[in-house]
């Protein structure tokens, strides 16, 4: 798949972000090939656990903003972050994820959807939507303020602050902090011990535990996404965009 390489691993399929020149940045080629791998992993009976990760020194930067700026969102009916999103937030089998590096924007939100998540010491969580004029996605708008508290997301989220991967352990955003060259192994492990145990019982575990807050994440899926596309389109977005490719700091005074 070029930028994003999948191995099967038994009962286990692994999905790797591989675009490290660009600190595994994400192109709407990317997040197709990444919506289709969890899609056929979900497919296959044989398969019993996903596990996603990156290589070089990144999990991930974010949108490719280049890329980004030329698909905009309008007219499609269903934008690749938009397909890769609802894909983990909709799958039935659990999903392990092992994150270094920069994590950022979307792939800090995904992992709201992952069932197990451990980071490397050295992960730094941003979520810069604000900053680039629009809002959150990936249904973190509800679950991220379920998960630490509504001031705690506003610090996340308006501000932008950066998060160490220790203050995202003690949070709850992942469930262990370990040393680099130890984080592939943990992680598979885990997938692995998935793998092994009643099918049944953990899609059925799963489910349960997704029920609770089910409705509102399907709302806050749609609505966010209706934000977005209209935020795309505002001066706001056009000078923040604009900025990052002429390398300044923007200017919202006018707006």
């Amino acid at each position: 798949m070029g930028q994003i390489d999948v191995e099967r691993n038994g009962a286990v399929i692994s999905i790797a972000i591989n675009r490290p020149e660009k600190k595994n940045a994400l192109t709407a080629e990317m997040y197709d090939a990444l919506s289709g791998a969890v899609e056929q992993a979900e497919a296959d009976p044989a398969v019993r656990a996903i596990l996603l990760h990156a290589r070089g020194d990144a999990f991930t930067a974010g949108n490719d903003l280049e890329d980004f700026m030329k698909r905009p969102w309008k007219g499609q009916a269903v934008p690749p972050a938009v397909r890769f999103i609802r894909a983990v937030a909709g799958a039935r089998k659990p999903i392990v994820a092992a994150v270094h590096g920069l994590v950022v924007g979307v792939g800090s939100t995904i992992l709201l959807h992952c069932d197990l998540v451990y980071a490397a010491d050295d992960a730094k969580f941003m979520m810069p939507f604000i900053n680039l004029g629009i809002v959150p996605e990936a249904a973190s708008t509800v679950l991220l303020p379920l998960l630490i508290g509504r001031q705690r997301a506003a610090e996340l989220f308006l501000l932008g602050v950066p998060l160490t991967a220790q203050r995202a352990c003690e949070m709850g955003l992942v469930n262990a902090v370990l040393a680099p060259d130890a984080l592939l192994t943990t992680a598979a492990a885990a997938a692995r011990q998935l793998a092994e145990k009643p099918a049944g019982a953990v899609l059925a575990c799963k489910a349960l535990m997704k029920r609770g807050y089910q409705a509102e994440v399907e709302r806050a899926l749609s609505e966010e996404v209706a934000v977005i596309s209209q935020r795309l389109e505002s001066p706001e977005t056009r000078e923040a965009l604009s900025a990052f490719l002429e390398k300044r700091k923007p200017d919202f005074s006018r707006f």
